[in-house]
């Protein structure tokens, strides 16, 4: 219920920062409405270990202030035992999280930057309108008399996207093309002004121009979400041939996706420890079990954040694999109320 609850929330947000689109653009209502939920798989990704985290502290501190915990331990209850549950619980969260970012955040990323190209570039978003002076993109501004789909007739542009080279085109003909390259134009029988140091007059019996500023495909575009699970493991072997920032963008996406669902383990952990090893101590006066458990999990996110960015090769990622295997046999050992012996 908590991560419906925050994913709604953040979902909401989403939609406020991507107005853009329904306004900018002209794309229906529903589209904007998919193009945003195409989101949600990344959003719960991202707060699935806040979600776990808060959910058991939420139970069990609940069950330290009804006396359940203390009545568990006086019948002879381990801690391990009373923390069963939550482990339970936090292990199919992580092997829900560790599908979802295998398989669905990457297919639904890669949906989601297409959608979004078309949206911005395609014949998805152009709504020309007749007998009216239309802004494509800024310094491109378009007048058709007659629009038939995508036909036009008796059209003239002004490009003035470059303002060292300045286009004027007027044509009795056209059609919009959907190219790699976003929307073109193909005129028919027309002329052209064009002043750059100089001014030229021409006429032409056809003309393609392109109408947007999108200069390369969008599968094209290196963005490490919309790469497949296997397709990353591939480029991260191949580390060397990309640019350092390019790097520590397949470095820290790996970390999230592979890595991340770990988190959620070690956030429980460190929950239960705090609550659970607390409340047996039978303390008088306030307990600073849950606010301690919440500065650990701030902690412990901000780290495994922090290190992903800065991860440099895939020592960096074995290295925080290496610390979150730690962490957890760490946690494990104070919860079972047993110290680890470290050898010198």
């Amino acid at each position: 219920m908590l991560l419906l609850v925050l994913a709604g929330l953040a979902w909401m947000m989403q939609i406020l920062s991507m107005l853009r689109f329904l306004i900018q653009y002209g794309i229906s209502l529903v589209g904007f409405l998919g193009l945003t939920a195409m989101m949600l798989p990344l959003i719960l990704s991202i707060i699935i270990p806040f979600s776990t985290f808060i959910a058991i502290m939420f139970v069990y501190v609940r069950l330290i202030s009804g006396r359940e915990i203390t009545v568990a331990a006086a019948a002879g209850l381990s801690p391990l035992q009373v923390a069963r549950p939550a482990l339970v619980f936090a292990g199919l969260i992580v092997a829900l999280h560790f599908a979802m970012n295998m398989f669905v955040v990457p297919a639904t990323q890669a949906k989601f930057y297409d959608t979004q190209w078309n949206m911005r570039f395609g014949l998805a978003h152009l709504k020309l309108q007749e007998a009216t002076f239309t802004q494509m993109s800024r310094g491109l501004v378009v007048f058709v008399e007659k629009v038939a789909g995508t036909y036009l007739s008796r059209l003239m542009l002004f490009d003035n996207r470059d303002t060292k080279n300045q286009m004027i085109i007027s044509a009795d003909s056209g059609k919009l093309i959907h190219t790699d390259r976003g929307l073109s134009i193909a005129m028919e029988r027309g002329s052209v002004q064009f002043r750059d140091e100089n001014f030229a007059v021409g006429t032409f019996d056809s003309m393609d121009m392109d109408l947007n500023l999108a200069d390369r495909d969008p599968g094209n575009i290196f963005r490490v979400r919309r790469l497949s699970s296997l397709d990353l493991i591939r480029e991260a072997q191949r580390l060397d041939t990309f640019r350092p920032r390019d790097q520590r963008r397949i470095l820290s996406e790996m970390s999230t996706r592979f890595l991340g669902p770990l988190m959620s383990i070690v956030l429980a952990l460190i929950a239960l420890a705090a609550l659970l090893k607390s409340s047996l101590l039978r303390r008088a006066g306030f307990n600073m079990a849950a606010p301690m458990a919440t500065l650990g999990m701030s902690l412990a996110m901000a780290a495994f954040m922090v290190l992903g960015d800065l991860a440099i090769g895939l020592w960096g990622f074995f290295g925080i694999l290496a610390g979150q295997v730690l962490a957890i046999t760490v946690l494990f050992f104070i919860l079972a109320g047993v110290r680890p012996r470290i050898n010198n």
